[in-house]
């Protein structure tokens, strides 16, 4: 049996005008309740219930959970949300 393997060459370039997604980050803190974090996942960032009930646990049990990515524009607004509710969040 003949093994035929190739391999293939391929650059990556990345252009630096284009920068990468932005990340809405929610941080754990002792006031907020799970079910206020849940409902405000799915006020603000339109999650669903379930993705909602995950990220809230990844924020309890890991100290911070990414909830959502974009360009700094879409996620400013959520963020500003997230802040007035009492949330812990930011753009990184």
């Amino acid at each position: 049996m003949q093994n035929n393997k190739t391999q293939e060459e391929f650059s990556l370039v990345i252009d630096p005008e284009v920068k990468p997604d932005n990340h809405l980050v929610i941080y754990n803190d002792d006031v907020n309740t799970f079910d206020f974090v849940i409902e405000s996942l799915i006020n603000v960032c339109k999650h669903e219930r379930v993705q909602a009930e995950q990220c809230t646990y990844i924020i309890h049990y890991s100290g911070k959970c990414s909830v959502k990515d974009g360009d700094f524009k879409r996620l400013q607004p959520m963020c500003e949300a997230l802040l007035d509710r009492g949330l812990s969040a930011s753009i990184e």
